[in-house]
């Protein structure tokens, strides 16, 4: 469940409290009139199902709410009342599988803006990726994996394609283009610090690599992974359930790359750093269209629920569950 908490012009209040009420899957509604000072308004509050939360939402920005009054939303962890388990028994579809599209596109936007953090984030990932890829060494590629932050801007080139969000999408872009540029800088001059201290060396890119010469010799299956890790980012983005093992699979095809890239140019090993920047193009662009094609996916999917999201007028709410 959810909870909405409206500031709405006096105007406008019967108007809220009629889309409340006509939603399926609502409860707990609360007018408080003139309650709000800053804008001054009415207090509108009630909790909704997440699965009809999107058209909710939809319905209140229709109206100029967010324009004229305010809108929030919290997740509502424990909720102990018969009225709204029988409001998410009303409700159709499974609340893990609701995409809130004002949710997402918020969440998404604030982790694929460009700062400072999501720079030195994404180039001690690189670093700690390289160091990975001198020592053939597992452990610290999945390391690198877990601190990278790039799925956030992925999924905001994916969430502002798929929202028709031009601006979203460059925004994205540019955080993502920049950051892998930035990472793969700064790595290059780490890889040549550690070489004047002795701890790189010219020949660690020629001798054998079992566990990380898939990084920079793209095949098939390097598309293949990338598109999986595409719909595994989407889907748990979508859920709410978003998290650092998510984001190690996002990273598996692009961090270590960059970093492979990376120690390859400050050695004047070319072909590995092409092979290796041909690996990371070829995985942001599967992860992109899978992440693209997922959420067009879940938005026809949700699409066919919503003649099921509105009561008919004079229809009763469902009666409590037993």
């Amino acid at each position: 469940m959810l909870h909405l908490r409206m500031i709405t012009p006096p105007h406008l209040t019967e108007e809220v409290v009629g889309l409340v009420e006509r939603t399926v899957g609502t409860t707990h509604l609360v007018v408080l009139a003139g309650a709000a000072r800053d804008p001054v308004g009415d207090l509108v509050l009630c909790d909704v199902a997440r699965e009809a939360a999107d058209e909710l939402l939809h319905g209140m920005r229709s109206l100029g709410i967010d324009e004229s009054g305010s809108i929030a939303v919290e997740s509502i962890d424990l909720s102990i009342s018969r009225h709204a388990d029988a409001a998410e028994e009303e409700a159709p579809g499974e609340a893990a599988d609701a995409v809130i599209w004002e949710q997402l596109a918020e969440s998404t936007h604030e982790e694929s803006t460009l700062t400072i953090t999501y720079s030195v984030f994404m180039i001690v990932a690189t670093m700690i990726a390289a160091c990975g890829v001198v020592l053939d060494n597992a452990i610290l590629i999945v390391g690198a994996m877990a601190v990278g932050p790039e799925f956030g801007p992925l999924a905001g080139i994916c969430t502002g394609l798929v929202r028709r969000a031009p601006k979203d999408a460059w925004r994205s872009l540019v955080a993502l283009l920049v950051g892998f540029a930035a990472a793969i800088v700064g790595t290059t001059l780490f890889s040549l610090a550690m070489d004047a201290l002795g701890l790189f060396h010219p020949g660690i890119l020629d001798k054998a690599r079992p566990n990380t010469s898939f990084i920079w010799q793209p095949d098939p299956f390097s598309f293949v992974v990338a598109v999986l890790a595409g719909v595994a980012g989407m889907l748990s983005l979508t859920s709410a359930r978003a998290g650092a093992l998510v984001g190690v699979a996002i990273s598996v095809t692009t961090v270590p790359a960059a970093a492979n890239a990376a120690v390859a140019l400050s050695y004047g090993e070319f072909a590995q750093m092409w092979g290796s920047a041909e690996q990371l193009l070829l995985n942001l662009l599967g992860i992109i269209v899978a992440g693209s094609l997922t959420l067009i996916g879940w938005k026809l999917l949700w699409r066919t629920q919503q003649p099921r999201m509105s009561r008919l007028p004079g229809t009763p709410r469902r009666k409590m569950i037993d």
